[in-house]
């Protein structure tokens, strides 16, 4: 029973020292700044929070680009549109509070089809959206052609 209690301390003791040694060494330097042995990938984080305050005076407020200022950025891949209205890049065929152009807002029932408001519920050039035509002699109901 004697030999049990004392593997069992042991190997408690052994975990303990090596649990211990593998806890990384932070030190600070003269300048205040951390040892790079602290710096691991998942401790960047809490790096970050033993600098306390410094940490977030450092960074700059980023200025965001905006397209009244560089409108390049609006033909750029992944804009929303080529046109700029209000600071923001817009594609004036589909956007409807830009439709046409900047500011030109469409009604509530009301789609921006080639620039221009249309109601798709009726209308037989875009009957349930843009673009989408009626038979010739048909008509537009509820946004489905010859409905009823």
């Amino acid at each position: 029973m004697k030999l049990i209690k004392l593997l069992f301390v042991s190997s408690l003791l052994l975990v303990l020292a090596l649990s211990i040694e593998a806890m990384p060494k932070i030190e600070e330097k003269e300048d205040g700044q951390l040892s790079k042995d602290y710096y691991n990938n998942d401790e960047i984080l809490l790096s970050s929070m033993l600098n306390g305050r410094r940490h977030f005076q450092s960074q700059k407020k980023r200025k965001r680009l905006t397209c009244n200022k560089f409108p390049v950025i609006c033909s750029a891949k992944g804009s929303p549109g080529p046109h700029c209205c209000k600071k923001k890049c817009v594609n004036v065929l589909t956007d409807r509070h830009n439709c046409g152009l900047c500011g030109k807002k469409c009604k509530y029932n009301e789609v921006c089809c080639k620039g221009k408001c249309v109601n798709p519920s009726f209308n037989r050039r875009h009957c349930g959206g843009c673009n989408v035509r009626c038979q010739v002699g048909g008509f537009c109901a509820f946004g489905l052609c010859n409905y009823a």
